[in-house]
């Protein structure tokens, strides 16, 4: 939904640093009249998702709290203008707990199913102020926010009738004050840098920099670092299960450490790809349960939606039996990624990429240059992808697109480490190409798992005693998953038609060709 923006439009001016409050007001009484209406002390939080979902959208989630005042506001970072506010003593973890709906249906879009968390908080003293005309009318209003360890700033507000007025005294405050106009995120971004901070400073996608001739062994190394932070990064979000993004990305670090091991061949010595590809496949078996109870919850207004309006209602038991399920096995997860064990051998990996390169690797293609063998790899796992999908017709087993998914997965991993080794345009132009392909396969997937989930928790659901009308809605459901799941199948030999077509070969070809080629 596109932002609606609300009728207050202010312009933002921040104090020189050497300029207080007392001073402003001094210089301020000999250019116009005013009148301090309130001055009160405040606190303003900053929230936004754990990957700055907000930020990314150009907007910014504030509560201002104070004796007399508690809101959130949701404010256009570009143009400094407001989106949505609402009153309210508590902000809320998720969007949709606020019960202001229009500032929900502003909020929900941008931040999903992330939690709002605060980012930062600043307190400072509020002054409102309404600049007189001659006859002590108000003209309009300024806001002055006197903060402690950053330069203060200033808000004009305009008042309609009055736009000459606005126009002459945001003269005033510039050329004789030597206020500076300025983006009303630099408030955010100034208490942001306090804490050492930068907006934006995690987000769940790699930001590899490899050099074409970088020795391989080296490379291979950079990217396990980079998966392993982000694995830490998550740790915490995923134990205390803030949102269930944090388990997400814990999982996607972990299944790209594991294709890493599996594909980057003979870059690491036999013995340690062995010992934590062990390691790391029981990382990913232990997440899957509380993953797959997570993404169920997160459908479950999908589920709900589905089905004829008089089993609606009936379908609540099913939610609290996946609530149940979740928190057994997220406290279950809690205490594997808290024991000894688990820190041992993370810390143990960590030690092991942070030690030296050995002068000559005693692997095969440990010290041939990165591009040369992430050539060799794309191409080889791409030509499985064409035989794999060509094998496939109408009578093949479902196995057979399952394992198809994999080895897509596989290329698409790799292609995501290397991307910085290929023209920037064209990698993402294949990727894009794969990604598309790989949609209907993850469809055909998550219908067929989904679809045989609900049976079985009809099963175990039957010894509680539900009501016959939860299991017929159930049924239902089981009939909904199972057609999407067969329009999957149906649509895979159009969606593989197209991966394959000539322009998509060729630009394979061309983007991972090699010398011998």
């Amino acid at each position: 939904m596109p932002p609606v923006f609300m009728m207050e439009n202010p312009l933002y001016l921040e104090f020189p640093t050497h300029l207080t409050i007392k001073k402003f007001l001094s210089k301020l009484s000999k250019q116009l009249d005013f009148q301090i209406v309130n001055q009160q002390y405040t606190i303003k939080t900053f929230y936004d998702s754990f990957d700055w979902r907000l930020y990314s959208a150009g907007m910014s989630c504030e509560s201002n709290y104070s004796q007399s005042l508690s809101e959130v506001k949701l404010i256009d970072n570009k143009q400094g203008l407001l989106i949505a506010k609402t009153v309210i003593d508590e902000v809320p973890s998720f969007a949709h707990q606020f019960a202001d709906l229009a500032f929900q249906n502003q909020l929900k879009p941008q931040l999903e199913m992330r939690a709002l968390l605060s980012v930062c908080s600043l307190p400072y003293e509020a002054y409102s102020i309404s600049l007189l005309n001659k006859d002590q009318k108000t003209v309009l209003r300024l806001r002055i926010d006197e903060y402690e360890e950053i330069n203060h700033r200033v808000q004009l507000f305009p008042l309609k009738g009055y736009e000459k007025a606005h126009y002459k005294i945001a003269q005033i405050l510039q050329e004789k004050l030597d206020l500076q106009a300025t983006p009303c995120s630099t408030v955010l971004n100034a208490a942001l840098k306090l804490q050492g901070r930068t907006p934006q400073d995690y987000s769940s996608k790699l930001a590899l920099k490899l050099k074409p001739d970088m020795r391989a062994d080296k490379a291979s190394k950079l990217i396990y670092k980079q998966l392993l932070q982000a694995i830490q990064i998550n740790e915490s979000g995923t134990i205390a299960d803030i949102d269930s993004e944090f388990l997400h990305d814990f999982r996607v670090a972990v299944r790209r450490t594991r294709a890493g091991l599996s594909q980057i061949k003979n870059t690491l010595p036999e013995d340690v790809v062995t010992k934590y590809a062990t390691f790391f496949a029981w990382l990913g078996s232990i997440t899957g349960a509380t993953r797959d109870l997570d993404v169920y919850l997160l459908s479950y207004p999908q589920y709900k939606d589905v089905l004829p309006a008089t089993l609606q209602d009936d379908i609540q038991p099913l939610h609290d039996f996946l609530l149940k399920k979740q928190a057994e096995a997220q406290k279950k997860l809690a205490e594997q990624l808290s024991s000894y064990e688990y820190r041992q051998q993370l810390l143990a990996w960590e030690e092991y990429l942070n030690e030296k390169l050995p002068k000559d690797s005693a692997e095969s293609k440990g010290q041939q240059a990165i591009l040369t063998l992430a050539n060799a790899r794309i191409k080889k796992v791409y030509q499985n992808i064409l035989k794999e999908g060509k094998a496939i017709n109408a009578g093949s087993p479902a196995e057979a697109l399952h394992d198809l998914r994999k080895t897509c997965k596989k290329l698409r991993y790799l292609m995501e480490f290397f991307q910085s080794l290929y023209p920037a345009n064209e990698i993402k132009s294949a990727i894009k190409v794969l990604k598309g392909f790989q949609a209907v396969l993850g469809d055909f997937q998550d219908y067929e798992v989904q679809e045989l989930s609900i049976k079985e928790f009809s099963s175990e659901m039957m010894q509680n005693n539900v009501p016959a009308n939860t299991l017929l809605a159930m049924g239902v459901l089981v009939q909904y998953l199972d057609s999407m799941k067969c329009n999957a199948r149906a649509n895979f030999s159009e969606q593989f038609e197209l991966f394959v077509e000539p322009k998509n070969t060729e630009m394979f070809k061309q983007l991972f060709s090699t010398k011998e080629d």
